[in-house]
């Protein structure tokens, strides 16, 4: 069997820059495919308000920005982009409006998203047709069940959530949503869910052909997945001035790595996670996530047969 290679970057959350970073990734890299693990659209709206004579007013992070010409409106729109929101000029009429009904304000973020991921999808038909480099992507927990509408139309990137897909010598097993989260994101399952989902695709599987999971939550009590132990009101919990860490991964996907025994398990979602560790013969990598700096972090996966020869991760 030839030698392989994979560039895999997880949680981008709507950053523009680390998108465009991921679809320049598999050349400048030179790995045989892309995977990107999930969690894709934005988390919120910045309303960006229509003033007197050309002038915006907005409010992010909870500071006021005034905006006197439309070179300045595109410099800071360009901004909340590349932090993983979403900009939306509207007027004050409208956002009294959104302030009355909060079902406005969901029609406004969803098809701020839609016209997002639209425009990636596109993009990526693009380039990544014109590079030849095969492309798999998956919603994560905190993307709305229209982006998974969006991919499954895409021309070139294959939409690979709930499917057993070929990717070169391999067979890659993919499933983007997590366990219950303190946030109730929008596809969260339990763990008897998680479970049946799993043993569904399990049972696709070829026989004799290597397996790598895709699977957007990391395995419970691992090196991939330990997150900030916050407290019921969600801050923080220190010991000692220091941040506690503690396992928050799905017990069901553990338990799908150690009964399949893939050689390689993919994960993202505990951004805070970086790191590559083993489940009996299963290696198991979560390359972790920057993205509000616009920073892709990302791994790049030499592979040899049905095994992981080599492994780099890297930033850009």
């Amino acid at each position: 069997m030839a030698r392989f290679s994979i560039y895999f970057a997880t949680d981008v959350h709507g950053s523009e820059p680390c998108f465009r970073k991921f679809l320049n990734a598999g050349r400048f890299y030179g790995v045989d495919a892309v995977i990107l693990g999930g969690d894709i659209a934005g988390k919120a709206l910045v309303p960006v308000v229509a003033g007197a004579g050309g002038t915006w007013d907005a409010r992010f992070f909870g500071r006021p920005t005034h905006l006197e010409s439309e070179d300045e409106l595109k410099d800071f729109e360009a901004r909340v982009r590349g932090m993983g929101f979403y900009p939306y000029r509207t007027t004050a009429d409208e956002l009294a409006e959104i302030d009355r009904d909060p079902q406005h304000l969901d029609r406004a973020f969803a098809r701020a998203i839609g016209e997002s991921v639209e425009r990636w999808v596109e993009m990526a038909d693009e380039r990544l047709r014109e590079a030849g480099l095969p492309c798999l992507v998956m919603p994560g927990n905190d993307d709305p069940p229209l982006v998974r509408d969006v991919l499954e139309r895409a021309g070139w990137l294959v939409q690979a959530e709930e499917r057993v897909v070929e990717l070169g010598p391999y067979q890659v097993l993919s499933l983007g949503y997590s366990t219950p989260t303190p946030w109730a994101s929008p596809r969260e399952i339990t763990e008897d869910e998680m479970r049946g989902k799993l043993r569904a695709l399990a049972a696709q599987l070829e026989p004799g052909k290597p397996v790598i999971f895709n699977l957007h939550n990391p395995p419970f009590d691992t090196a991939v997945d330990r997150a900030y132990r916050l407290t019921d009101d969600l801050r923080i919990q220190t010991a000692g001035g220091e941040p506690v860490l503690a396992p928050v991964g799905s017990r069901a996907v553990r338990e799908a790595i150690e009964e399949v025994q893939p050689f390689l398990s993919l994960h993202g979602h505990i951004h805070e996670s970086r790191g590559m560790t083993t489940l009996g013969r299963t290696r198991v990598c979560n390359p972790g996530s920057q993205y509000t700096e616009g920073t892709l972090a990302g791994v790049i996966l030499s592979l040899d047969g049905d095994r992981l020869k080599a492994h780099k991760f890297v930033m850009g």
